[in-house]
């Protein structure tokens, strides 16, 4: 028989694939590098070898026969990661579903199925590859049994190949003999004895001058040295145990057909689906089929005509709740429609989607028959009724269509978001997964990179799917996402923060905040002057002049020219990271240029060049706040991002001079004091922390007072400073590690203060340990308020993983704490200035802070509802407390 086998040992390479690459999870929390890894292996060599045949060999969890007669057979291996061990099934499916013959048998290892099928098909004249990463299965090398040997790494996969001839070469014996030279020196990883004081080498040499085991004993006075001869002759009876425990059985009793083994159609529907659900996306282009098709795809419908429209708005009403996507087009239309009765700008579409049963799903286009205006009509007085309305994106809605802020509206993405904060983006084909169990076809795998509208003329079919799934899945998917938000006891969250934050979000949009383009531009231009000048120092002082910007060339000229210590090679050069560069500064002046350069440099790139790109004709930029991004629930902002305005340097907090009210207007500014650390004092229920804030006392103070045992009125300021980082840093779960880099100062002496915090506050440790402990049970942590933030890290079996869970166990409950609490102000604040008919607006929130553009004649109403609506925003043991100031620029306000 001719043909090509390929014979894959399954645990050894899942276990060389999950050590080899980065720990990956799916939006389920499956752990998936160990599946991804052995795919790519398995895609690499069948690219290569083309077999005819094709099987994957598993250990069974039972003793085998090499355990009956060794019991500390294997037993010093450490137990499977529980990462790697929840792979393995997952694995089988995946090879089940792509058509692979599996074999294992109880009582038998995997080596021992592999070399029995090599040997059997050998003999029927089949060439044969066997892949693993465990090299006893050399000893099956013939010049018809390759043994293949990937190293998996982070630039790809390499493989080392060994036929006979190979294995002579590199060891110096035959296959065969290779068991006699494991027999004697043993093998601590199967944890077979071998012979005391016989390593490779000593060994090697044996067999190689004497062929085996048996005939090296039956030449023990030849033998040299002495030790090996007596130590052979001593434990001969454990050599040749040894010698069966390392031999591979080439007879076991195994039913096996190559006929099933046949390789056809890896890439099937079955293993398309296993790859979506494991978000394997960029092995998708292997396959060559259709996106499974969904059953409700029969019923997507594009409609023109102006009476069958009529007829399906009317067929909506009836139905009770609909999911629907906004098609925006070109164009500006303003009308009388808005939440608050104010005229508002919107944007004209080009059509809607709309679903309502699992038959009535239409793309309703705008055109000839049907104005935009009216379609905008008929959805409004459909969304106005008792209808409840399901959107993946509401905030990206109301710039369309304004909508009342009541729950008949369902925002999914935000209701995902929650249930899973950790994921990356919601788009609708998670959805259908997470919560409809369907596997369909992504935005990318239906238009590619074109837009919707593009789509709509070169590719029909294709948006016709895309822009009824916008609508079919969150209809779809809306009592499934509400049911685990009450069974996650999130429901509340959604419905009083979250969802109202939408409307507060949409209107900060809108209003966006007046940028100053000559002031900015000026503020460039000092930037420039100041980095020219410290551009020709830095040349001074290295002696010539080199681009600074590149790592290579600066680490050349500080770490070779200059020989600077704390030079760390890496593969391109030195390491000029900020915290190489800040050890230097405090002797290098130089390097303090080079510093301050750099903070210049991004300073304009970022800000003065970068905010001029998003000024738009009204003067305002309008940042897009993201309110799904991070894991603790605080929010971001994008486009450009003004969570991240400078603030530690004066010239960066200058930035802020460039952000101006509108003509007539002041900038009102309210900052929480201490949230975090109040919320700790409440959280934990220490009565010295609850105390000190009841009594307005300066915390940072106090700590340190309590942890440098100085008297209150003592405390210099340096101990005050170093006293706030510990107090900060206990808020992160700081290590010792951390804490000393902080403060320039010992790992020992760090840990000294961390200590005598904890002794000063003992409530606080046994809040941060119960955190911990809790998580740890449950996998997730939880604010005051019921959000929860997913650990997966805190069960790792990786030391570093594990530690950064705990760290996150301690810190997402207080920082989550905060993120609702500023999300329920901003809502609070936002409703105040509308209800009581206030001209003033919201405009900004940065982490702790609002922002609001006041009219001058409103500034102490607004103070007086910043008051009111921050500090009542939760009920705490503690007050919050808030700083208010007005100013002409936000650098005032500020």
């Amino acid at each position: 028989m001719d043909g090509k086998l390929v014979l894959v040992d399954g645990h050894s390479i899942l276990n060389r694939a999950f050590f080899g690459i980065p720990d990956l999870t799916n939006s389920e929390g499956l752990h998936t590098n160990a599946v991804y890894g052995f795919l790519n292996i398995l895609f690499k060599i069948l690219d290569e070898e083309q077999p005819d045949y094709l099987t994957v060999a598993f250990d069974v969890h039972a003793p085998t026969f090499r355990h009956k007669m060794y019991d500390a057979y294997k037993g010093t291996r450490k137990p499977m990661a529980d990462e790697l061990r929840q792979q393995v099934p997952l694995m089988k499916e995946m090879l089940t579903a792509m058509g692979v013959t599996i074999v294992e048998k109880e009582g038998y290892e995997a080596d021992d199925l592999l070399g029995t099928i090599a040997k059997q098909s050998e003999e029927q004249g089949l060439e044969v590859s066997i892949v693993s990463g465990d090299r006893d299965l050399l000893q099956l090398a013939s010049d018809h049994i390759k043994i293949r040997i990937p190293k998996t790494k982070r630039t790809g996969t390499e493989i080392e190949d060994y036929l006979a001839k190979d294995v002579v070469e590199k060891y110096q014996v035959t296959p065969l003999q290779f068991i006699d030279v494991k027999a004697l020196m043993g093998d601590s990883a199967d944890n077979i004895p071998g012979v005391p004081g016989i390593g490779e080498k000593t060994a090697t040499a044996l067999i190689t001058a004497y062929g085996s085991i048996e005939n090296a004993h039956d030449h023990l006075e030849e033998i040299k040295p002495n030790r090996a001869k007596q130590n052979l002759s001593e434990h001969y009876d454990m050599a040749q145990m040894s010698k069966e425990l390392a031999t591979i059985e080439i007879h076991a009793p195994i039913e096996y057909s190559l006929e099933d083994a046949k390789l056809g159609n890896l890439f099937t529907e079955e293993a398309y689906l296993m790859c979506k659900r494991l978000e394997f996306k960029n092995m998708l282009s292997r396959f060559d089929i259709d996106a499974p098709k969904n059953l409700a795809e029969e019923h997507f419908t594009f409609v023109t005509d102006k009476k069958q429209i009529s007829d399906i708005f009317k067929k909506a009403k009836k139905a009770g709740h609909i999911g629907c996507c906004l098609l925006p087009g070109e164009g500006i239309i303003t009308e009388q429609l808005s939440l608050f009765e104010q005229p508002k700008e919107q944007q004209v579409i080009e059509g809607m989607s709309i679903a309502f049963s699992e038959e009535d799903i239409y793309y309703l286009s705008a055109g000839t028959e049907v104005s935009a205006e009216e379609l905008l009509e008929e959805i409004r007085e459909l969304s106005g009724g008792q209808t409840k309305v399901s959107v993946m994106d509401l905030k990206e809605t109301l710039k369309t269509l304004p909508l009342p802020g009541n729950d008949r509206y369902f925002d999914a993405s935000v209701a995902a978001y929650l249930l899973n904060p950790l994921k990356n983006d919601y788009p609708y084909e998670d959805l259908a997964k997470d919560y409809a169990g369907l596997m369909i076809p992504s935005r990318t795998d239906l238009l590619g990179k074109e837009s919707p509208v593009k789509a709509k003329q070169a590719k029909p079919e294709a948006f016709l799917k895309y822009i009824c799934y916008m609508a079919y899945i969150p209809w779809k998917t809306r009592d499934r996402l509400l049911e685990e938000l009450n069974n996650t006891g999130m429901q509340t969250l959604y419905d009083t923060i979250e969802l109202p934050l939408v409307y507060t979000l949409s209107d900060m949009e809108k209003e966006g905040v007046h940028v100053d383009a000559e002031e900015l531009k000026r503020y460039g231009e000092e930037l420039a002057a100041q980095i020219a000048v410290l551009e020709k120092e830095i040349y001074e002082g290295a002696g010539e002049t080199f681009n600074i910007n590149s790592p290579k060339q600066l680490g050349h000229i500080l770490f070779e020219k200059l020989e600077m210590p704390y030079g760390k090679k890496t593969k391109t050069g030195y390491s000029t990271a900020a915290d190489v560069l800040e050890k230097l500064a405090v002797e290098y002046p130089l390097v303090s240029k080079i510093l301050e350069y750099r903070q210049l440099a991004k300073l304009k790139s970022t800000y003065a060049d970068g905010l001029a790109n998003f000024i738009e004709e009204d003067g305002r930029i309008h940042t897009n706040f993201q309110q799904t991004v991070t894991a603790t629930g605080r929010l971001s902002s994008t486009d450009p991002n003004l969570q991240n305005i400078p603030i530690r340097m004066e010239l960066g907090r200058m930035i802020r001079k460039v952000f101006l009210p509108k003509d007539g207007y002041v900038f009102v500014d309210a900052d929480y004091s201490q949230i975090e650390l109040r919320i700790l004092a409440h959280m934990s229920g220490d009565e010295m922390l609850i105390q000190a804030y009841r009594e307005a006392q300066d915390i940072h103070r106090m700590t340190a007072s309590q942890v440098f045992h100085t008297p209150f009125e003592e405390v210099t300021d340096l101990q005050r400073r170093n006293a706030k980082a510990v107090n900060f840093g206990i808020v992160y779960g700081i290590s010792s590690f951390g804490l000393s880099q902080d403060l320039s100062i010992s790992k020992k002496e760090a840990q000294e203060y961390i200590e005598r915090y904890f002794e000063s506050y003992p409530k606080i440790k046994e809040f941060l340990d119960g955190c911990v402990e809790k998580a740890k049970k449950d996998g997730y942590s939880v604010t005051m308020f019921g959000r929860r933030r997913p650990l997966p890290e805190i069960s790792s079996s990786n030391f570093m993983q594990r530690s950064f869970g705990e760290r996150i166990a301690m810190n997402a409950p207080i920082q989550g704490t905060a993120a609702d609490i500023i999300k329920i102000a901003m809502n609070r604040v936002h409703r105040r200035l509308i209800d009581e008919g206030l001209k003033s607006r919201l405009l900004l929130q940065v982490h702790d802070e609002l922002l609001i553009e006041a009219a001058p004649d409103e500034v102490d109403e607004v103070k007086k509802i910043l008051d009111e609506e921050m500090k009542g925003a939760a009920d705490l043991s503690v007050e919050l407390e808030i700083d208010t100031h007005t100013g002409k620029n936000w650098y005032e306000a500020k």
